[in-house]
């Protein structure tokens, strides 16, 4: 029997719903849109080996992300509550495996990819700043902080500072770099399939079918190296859960939220496929790794994996990579506001349910969570110093992933539950969608633990660590009442 969350204290302070239609899709589309789009590539095209097979990559992450998404929506729409995500597990399974979510959110999912985020923000703007490429030595001992994660710090620091003042300047920053962001990958689309297509990728990709496709059938073994080569795909395609965490900041959120869920989701997957087609425009999906070319190092050898900026470095030479790496800053800027703007209404709601700190529950004037903002970034900023972009990515999709299964899945839980509750929108192709959707995920989730088992089993271990903390917390809420 599931351990009740208690009741939350009364209180006059309220989150103030400021959000319209166009700021949720834009917290949707701009926190999927981060780094992955222009760098992942290259890892996915390294394990799959053709063109046809890192489209097939993008377009399965691709519907998995939107059958998600449609499913939440009759969750976000049913409790637009804060916490979004945190309340449908309270509410399906009670409230250990809401707090586990919310555990593992603080801990791993939300900031960890705000710095893997921040790091891809540093790294690209070392082409800018080569200082960034350096490290920067200090203390004693040889201890020393390279430029790049410094530089990732700084991002948090001061996109943290901004969503202190006030969800006006979130949403500002969001609404302005979501739409610069959307069209810099319709600029990279347009210029690399209309304007400048390279004819020796087009033809190392797509003259023949052995080219594309490739030879030989899928096997067991090549279907576990698919379901692994995903993680970068749907990474890229994560964080559109995130507008649901700031559902009480919505003006109406029964119906915007199912929208934005469904518009944002869609736009993005969409503009991911064609970015990807730009980038077999221009470059060959492998080359050789010891090719001096841009060209003849292909997709697969791009330096550092800057697939995007080696895509518009055939159009426009030396000029391309800088173009591109202001293009991925404000990609990566862009989303770690989102990520941050969002996630620290997860650690509100916890704290309100008071099985967190209570100074995380409370507003600062500009009515935002603001000690629950600071110490989600300050972890951020220690997770960037804790490991690698890669190593970051496969903990934070793996934990992902177990807790969008057990979401999907509790729409099935509140339907049987609760078959009265009021439901402005229903999932889409409901039962076969959701339940497609579970089936998949599980299975990735499988392949990952047997593929890259260094990664993805202490991402589970750091959500069972919440189990004995819930215990506790709630104890403790107890005594005190």
């Amino acid at each position: 029997m599931a351990t009740t969350v208690p009741e939350p204290a009364p209180s006059s302070e309220h989150l103030k719903p400021g959000l319209s239609l166009f700021d949720s899709v834009t917290l949707v589309a701009g926190s999927m849109i981060g780094s992955g789009i222009f760098i992942v590539s290259a890892d996915i095209t390294r394990q799959v080996g053709t063109p046809a097979a890192l489209l097939m990559v993008w377009l399965v992450a691709g519907v998995m992300t939107i059958a998600g998404a449609l499913a939440y929506g009759e969750l976000a729409a049913m409790m637009p509550q804060a916490g979004g995500q945190y309340v449908y597990l309270r509410e399906a399974y009670g409230g250990m495996w809401a707090f586990m979510f919310g555990w593992t959110l603080l801990l791993v999912i939300q900031t960890g990819t705000i710095a893997a985020v921040a790091v891809a923000f540093a790294r690209f703007a070392g082409l800018m700043w080569p200082v960034l490429g350096s490290n920067l030595w200090i203390g004693a001992g040889g201890a020393g902080l390279s430029g790049e994660r410094a530089g990732a710090i700084v991002v948090i620091a001061v996109l943290t500072a901004a969503n202190l003042r006030g969800l006006n300047m979130g949403k500002w920053l969001q609404n302005s770099f979501t739409t610069a962001k959307i069209l810099s990958l319709c600029l990279i689309v347009v210029v690399g399939c209309l304007i400048a297509p390279n004819p020796v990728a087009i033809r190392a990709n797509f003259h023949s079918s052995t080219a594309f496709l490739g030879s030989g059938s899928m096997s067991i073994a090549g279907a576990g190296v698919f379901g692994a080569a995903m993680v970068g795909a749907l990474f890229s395609a994560d964080a559109w859960a995130s507008v649901t965490f700031a559902a009480a900041e919505v003006r109406n959120p029964r119906r915007d939220l199912p929208l934005a869920l469904a518009f944002g989701t869609g736009v993005v997957i969409a503009l991911y496929i064609l970015t990807n087609v730009a980038y077999l425009c221009e470059l060959p999906a492998s080359g050789n790794v010891d090719a001096a070319s841009v060209v003849g190092r292909g997709i697969a050898h791009a330096s550092s994996d800057r697939v995007a900026a080696a895509a518009m470095q055939v159009v426009w030479g030396g000029a391309g990579a800088k173009i591109t790496a202001i293009l991925v800053m404000i990609s990566t800027f862009g989303c770690a506001n989102g990520l941050i703007l969002t996630g620290a209404r997860v650690i509100y709601a916890m704290s309100r349910d008071r099985v967190f700190f209570a100074a995380a529950g409370r507003l600062n004037r500009a009515s935002v969570p603001a000690v629950a903002l600071v110490m989600q970034g300050i972890w951020a900023a220690v997770l960037t110093l804790s490991g690698t972009y890669s190593e970051l990515l496969d903990y934070v999709i793996f934990a992902q992933l177990m807790f969008y299964v057990l979401t999907v899945s509790a729409v099935f839980v509140l339907r049987r539950r609760l078959p009265g509750a009021l439901r402005p929108y229903r999932a889409w192709g409901y039962p076969l969608v959701p339940a497609l959707y579970v089936v998949a995920a599980s299975a990735l989730m499988v392949d990952l633990l047997i593929l890259k088992p260094r990664f993805t089993w202490p991402g589970l271990l750091i959500a069972l660590s919440g189990v004995p903390i819930y215990y506790w917390t709630t104890a403790r809420a107890r005594a005190i009442q």
